[in-house]
């Protein structure tokens, strides 16, 4: 049998249970981030897109943790529920605000063109994983890629004209993304993933 053709090995009670949850998870990011109620607003937009994302990197960090033992990746998980939960409140707090600043019917169109490009390329790649059964390592597969989409998608609003107290949060996005992007990668290959 030729190598393209070897029989994937069985995915465990824990893996399928794992995945069912990560697959609800992913499916209610997707439809809350593509069906947010958009405004004539860049800041207000992005808020309500982005809330539904933290959520779900929320929700799958809390699902790992009921099947790992590993240190490193409870550490990230519990790291990414503490800075998301402030992330998703600093956000809430300021979105009345924030959607008072509309932009030019040009910008609107610009942006919301980024954000559905980068948005596919995220849901894709978080539904195209690998699945192998050592849950730490799915967890880190479809972890990095919903990091590089938070990424991207605050660097695009930051081309706009955003009100002042959402660039912050945005920057703040942006360094601690990058900086656990680079902690499960390493981790990835430690685990030999």
């Amino acid at each position: 049998m030729s190598k393209s053709h070897k029989k994937q090995p069985a995915l465990t009670r824990n893996t399928r249970k794992y995945l069912e949850t990560f697959n609800c998870i992913l499916a209610e990011m997707i439809c809350d981030m593509t069906y947010a109620r958009l405004t004539k607003s860049i800041s207000h937009n992005f808020i309500v897109q982005m809330i539904p994302h933290h959520k779900a990197a929320i929700q799958m960090s809390e699902n790992i943790l009921k099947f790992t033992s590993n240190p490193d990746i409870e550490q990230i998980a519990c790291n990414i529920i503490s800075e998301q939960t402030k992330g998703i409140e600093k956000m809430e707090r300021i979105l009345c605000c924030c959607s008072r600043q509309c932009n030019s019917t040009e910008d609107l169109c610009a942006y919301q063109e980024h954000m559905e490009k980068h948005m596919q390329k995220m849901f894709d790649c978080m539904r195209t994983v690998e699945v192998v059964n050592p849950n730490d390592c799915n967890f880190l597969r479809e972890m990095i890629p919903h990091h590089e989409g938070a990424v991207a998608l605050s660097e695009i609003a930051l081309q706009y004209c955003i009100c002042e107290e959402l660039k912050p949060i945005l920057q703040s996005i942006i360094a601690s993304q990058k900086q656990e992007i680079c902690q499960m990668q390493e981790l990835m290959e430690c685990l030999c993933c």
